[in-house]
Parts: C-alpha cells; structure tokens; sequence
C-alpha cells in the first residue's frame, strides 16, 4: 500500500502529527520534496519534536525513513536535527535512516544567496525563510548541484566544487556587492557534515521499488500543502518543490510506482506562514485569540502564523489539486472557545461572487464572503468517538465534509497520538 500525506491548504497543516500517527502500520515514511524551510511538530510519550528535514516515522523504532530524490537537504541542519532527536533518546542508525544518492545537497552559498535577494526585495520580498530553498532549487534545474551521491567521491569534490564557486561569486560579488565565498571552505563544510553521512547514503529507489513489490507499507510524507505548490500554489508565494502527492513517486524515487491512497491533511481552520493572498485572514483581536489558542507560531522559523476562518474556496482547490481520497481534520478543538466560528464561503471579486479559487491579480483582489457556525463552547479533548462529539461540533464537520466534497477520515481533538477521532 502506497499512500500519501499531503497538505491541502497553506502548508502546518499538522501533516507531522497525522504521519506519526499512521506510521504505526508502516514499514516505511519518506519525504519526497522540500528541505528544512518548513516542519512537523509530533508530540508523543517522549516530548514535542520538531523535525525539518527527518521523516515523521523516525520517532518509531521499527519504521525505515527515507529522505527522497526530489529533497534538497542542508547536511549541517540535518547533523543537528539528528543530535537533537538522538539525545532525545531516539535511536538514528544507516538501518531507519536512508538517504537517496540522487537528493540535492543545499549549500551555504544557496543560504547566503537566498537572505541577499530577500533583503533585495525589501518590502516586495516573497516572504522566504532564508533557508536557501528556492537558490538550490534553480541550481538543481540550471544542473549546477551537488547530490548526496558525489559525497561518496571526495577525491572528485574539489573539480565539481570549485567551478560552481566561481560561478557563484560572479553573483554574490558582481549582482550584490557580497563577500566571495572560498571554495576551501565549501569543501571543508562537505568533508565536516558530509562524512559522516555516507553510511546513510544509498540508493533509496531500488530499496523502496523492492519494497513496494513486497506489498510493504509505504508512507510519503509532503512538506507544505497544495496552495504553495510550485506550479498549482499561489505563485510566486509558494515553495520551490511540488507539494502535490502525484509527484511523491517521482520525488521519492519511484517514478514508475502509483499511489494507492491518498490522504489530505487541512484545519478546522484557516493559517498561512510567509507573504502572499490569504483571502480568509483574519486582523486585530480576534486574530490573535485564534493564534493564541492553537500556538500557531511555524515549526522551523518560530514566525507567528496568520490566521483565519476555514475557507471553503482554497480547501476544495486543494483536495482537487492533490486528489485527496479522504481528509484528516486538525485542531478541531482549538475551536472550542468560540461562541459562533466564522467561516469562508465565497470569495467576492470586485462584485462578482466565486466559488472556484482564482490565480494572479483575481485572487490578490478577492475578498472574503463569511458566514458564521454555532460554536459548542465544551472540551472536546477527550472524545473517542464521533457520537461523542457535541452536536455542533458534527455540524460543523459535515458542513465541511459537504463543502469541500471529500470525506473526513480522522478526525485530531489535540496535539496527542491518542487525541483522535477515526470516523
């Protein structure tokens, strides 16, 4: 069984939480795209982990975790992401930790080009987390990167390095007046975290081909959700990478592989991380009670996340978008301190009412047309089962379910494993 788990609205879905969740019956997670721009916080008996590059399975022992072809992965945050999750008591060996030789590597030169165009931009800036992600993404198309697999090489490092700094610096000094970068230092920070590496790395597309002829199951794990897709997002305020789960194959390594299952994950409510449209934002007061009540504050950059009602046009864009075969709700009870819960349900375009989600200049002009929900105003937090839930709180997820036109699956009443409702 090959399922994805992939966001349907802006990315911090709680994607994490729901692969954490559903590990419990695989044998193996993989990220396909992405880097650490972005993350999933789990919480489990062992503490809250946030984790930017490391599959969401790595918190389980028996789970093998993939970091997939389509990845752009900064070997000196994922050294650091794996001392953290290690000293947390966490075991990390080459037998749960697979990296594909064909990933590419994020660079400092891609960190340091991504904060100088950002300050470039100033006020016009897309809103990036300076991680280097969309730098090592158009050295990766412009077939200018070094991928994991070259790390097993060293001897050959220094002549695929060095013409890629001169080419590198022509930019950083001649377009932004920047300090060159030495190719020494480059190839000392591969020989520092790339080292010890290596035991990890190998063929990821061969393991997981024979382990989809064995009938294993596999999880692909997305990072962001379907509205900062690279070509279906709200360009250009999306990521770098493809969000959408027909490309988990591809990114993972498979390509000749097809999903079975698809799963998307979304909110009972509406939150964005970055620049860009966000029809259904909500301002002042009300806003930051929302934010407050469900700590939306980003897994990778601690940014507050801005906030507002379920939006009915974006969310079924979304499930369309990634094809969702079924839909984990999130944070249902974050909710419960309201007394009517406002919800998008059309977007108003210069008078002209829609209910399709537009693109470009449409959707920068688009406002949102709210309705409000009764409120249930109790703890939810320790329902089990849906008949346990109170009446509106059904209501309002079938309104949902009916709204977006795809069944609701899961259903997460806290940030616990076992604050779940299965329906």
């Amino acid at each position: 069984m090959l399922t994805a788990i992939v966001g349907i609205n802006w990315g911090d879905e709680g994607k994490g939480r729901m692969v954490d969740l559903l590990s419990e019956n695989a044998q193996i997670v993989v990220r396909y795209q992405g880097g650490n721009n972005a993350g999933h916080t789990v919480v489990n008996d062992r503490g809250e982990f946030k984790l930017n590059l490391l599959p969401s399975g790595i918190l389980r022992p028996d789970v093998v975790n993939i970091l997939g072809t389509g990845m752009a992965i900064d070997i000196c945050h994922l050294a650091g992401e794996i001392k953290r999750v290690r000293d947390a008591g966490v075991s990390i060996t080459p037998d749960n930790l697979k990296i594909s030789d064909k990933a590419t590597i994020c660079m400092p030169y891609h960190v340091l080009l991504d904060g100088l165009e950002e300050n470039r931009l100033a006020d016009k800036k897309f809103g990036s987390t300076k991680r280097g992600i969309a730098p090592v993404y158009s050295d990766k198309y412009s077939k200018k990167s070094i991928r994991t697999g070259d790390l097993l090489f060293p001897e050959a490092l220094k002549d695929l390095v060095t013409p890629i700094v001169e080419w590198k610096n022509m930019m950083i000094v001649g377009g932004y007046g920047a300090e060159a970068v030495s190719a020494d230092n480059i190839l000392a920070w591969l020989k520092e975290y790339g080292e010890p590496l290596i035991p990890y790395i190998c063929d990821t597309g061969k393991y997981l081909d024979d382990a989809a002829s064995s009938g294993k199951n596999i999880i692909f794990e997305a990072q962001l959700g379907a509205l900062r897709d690279i070509d279906f997002g709200i360009y250009p305020y999306t990521s770098s990478s493809s969000t959408i789960a027909a490309y988990a194959p591809i990114g993972a390594g498979i390509p000749g592989r097809k999903l079975d299952r698809t799963i998307g994950i979304m909110k009972a409510y509406s939150t964005c991380v970055g620049e860009g449209p966000f029809t259904a934002e909500m301002f002042g007061p009300e806003a930051e009670d929302l934010r407050k009540a469900g700590n939306e504050y980003g897994a990778a950059t601690g940014r507050p996340r801005r906030v507002g009602g379920f939006d009915v046009v974006a969310s079924k864009y979304g499930c369309r978008m990634q094809g969702a075969d079924e839909i984990a709700l999130t944070k249902l009870d974050v909710l419960s301190y309201l007394d009517r819960i406002p919800v998008c349900t059309a977007y108003d375009i210069n008078g002209e009412i829609t209910h399709d989600f537009p693109v470009g200049k449409r959707l920068n002009e688009a406002k949102p047309v709210i309705e409000y929900k009764m409120g249930w105003k109790c703890d939810i937090s320790k329902c089990r089962k849906y008949e346990d839930l109170p009446e509106q709180a059904k209501e309002y997820i079938e309104f949902i379910k009916n709204s977006v036109g795809c069944n609701i699956k899961y259903i997460s009443v806290g940030a616990s494993r076992e604050e779940y409702i299965e329906v």
